[in-house]
């Protein structure tokens, strides 16, 4: 993209984000090294990021967040909304830019399987907060399962049991996981799903305390919601400037899977010696 710009601001971005690259044998090699361990270190930083996260709810004393299941939660919690979130965003873009061949039915009924893997662990995470209410005989946190399902924000606990637990059991099918429209309402109705987690954990957890003195009801203001509206607008806009000036799917990444799959038949002749050294 550096050395076909047509304008020299192009020139110039591309030149700074290109880091010197010119395609030699020791570039491609201190990439796939860094391509490896930025990789590896992948994983264990999505762990470690959510569980510190749960751990911070679990210290607390508040009931529905004084569990040890919260760390593990919130790292299943994170995959899940995670996956529904790539469908959501590669769909459209799969539709648009025609890119069935790259983005295949493979790829999405894969990211549906993962999505159910993930979709029971949270529902067992559910079901753990459940018994453990019920086991513990603490009144307080009987009292939050109580709260959570006939209380004033019931209805957000059931859009939760309902999004994240009923509907992703179609996924045990693969004719709703190889379904485009499905899949696409399936990742929307998740996100819906976990949203409202979050909401039942940060407000219905707080709104009714150990102090009746200190119960109170939240509704949300303008500000609130031009928050929320304002966050997914900056994101959607950062999402389309990125698919404007910048790859969508790497091309380098699709020429190493020809390479491989069909001995380099059908690869430009400059580009077959960087992987073969």
């Amino acid at each position: 993209m550096r050395d076909r710009a047509p304008n020299r601001i192009g020139k110039i971005a591309y030149g700074i984000l290109a880091l010197g690259w010119r395609g030699a044998s020791r570039h491609w090699q201190r990439y796939q090294t860094a391509y490896l361990l930025l990789g590896g270190l992948a994983a264990p930083l999505v762990i470690s990021v959510h569980s510190v996260v749960g751990m911070d709810f679990a210290a607390a004393i508040v009931p529905g967040w004084h569990t040890t299941i919260m760390p593990p939660y919130f790292v299943a919690g994170a995959i899940f909304s995670g996956f529904a979130m790539v469908l959501t965003l590669a769909i459209p873009l799969r539709a648009v830019y025609g890119l069935h061949d790259f983005i295949t039915l493979k790829h999405i009924d894969n990211c549906g399987k993962l999505m159910l893997v993930t979709g029971l662990i949270v529902a067992y995470g559910y079901g753990s907060e459940l018994f453990m209410g019920w086991y513990s005989g603490d009144p307080n946190e009987s009292f939050l399962d109580l709260n959570h399902m006939i209380g004033p924000y019931a209805w957000s606990y059931w859009t939760i049991i309902t999004c994240n637990v009923v509907l992703p059991q179609l996924l045990w099918f693969r004719q709703v996981r190889q379904n485009i429209p499905m899949m696409f309402l399936m990742s929307i109705i998740v996100q819906i799903g976990m949203w409202t987690e979050r909401f039942v954990i940060v407000i219905v957890s707080l709104h009714r305390d150990f102090l009746p003195s200190s119960w109170g009801m939240y509704s949300p203001t303008i500000w609130d919601w031009s928050t929320l509206l304002g966050t997914m607008g900056f994101f959607l806009a950062c999402f389309f400037l990125f698919v404007r000036f910048l790859p969508v799917i790497s091309m380098a990444e699709m020429r190493e899977l020809v390479h491989l799959t069909d001995g380099g038949k059908h690869q430009p002749a400059e580009f077959e010696p960087k992987y073969a050294q």
